[in-house]
């Protein structure tokens, strides 16, 4: 076997490789944008007329880590994490009474995770 075609078949296998690695990447981004975009649309609003009214349906954001053949994508909320698990979870109140939950960061990770998996189906399928 020649040296070269072995070679050439290396760079192949090497540049589908990096195709498949930056589709990747790219459908983690998008698909945490969407999340992020979904979450300020479907999150509880305060109803009082406070200076907080909203604050914490806008304060969806994405932060992206990259590093050497991994990136790392994740929806927080930047103005009012505190109130993540609490409305997501029911928990005591000082009266001794429980409130109720307020599902709405499941639905969308579940949807998120749903769509990253098709979308990597596609971009393995596709290179």
């Amino acid at each position: 076997m020649n040296n070269n075609s072995i070679l050439d078949v290396v760079s192949i296998l090497d540049d589908y490789s990096k195709d498949i690695q930056e589709g990747i990447e790219d459908s983690a981004v998008e698909v945490a944008k969407k999340g992020a975009s979904t979450l300020k649309k479907t999150s509880p609003v305060n109803k009082k007329k406070t200076s907080h009214k909203g604050k914490y349906a806008k304060g969806w954001r994405t932060k992206t880590e990259k590093s050497f053949g991994s990136v790392n994508v994740i929806i927080h909320n930047a103005t009012d994490y505190q109130l993540t698990h609490l409305l997501e979870k029911p928990h005591l109140t000082r009266n001794g009474g429980i409130t109720k939950p307020n599902v709405h960061i499941k639905p969308v990770e579940d949807t998120c995770i749903n769509e990253y998996e098709r979308k990597v189906e596609e971009v393995i399928q596709n290179a």
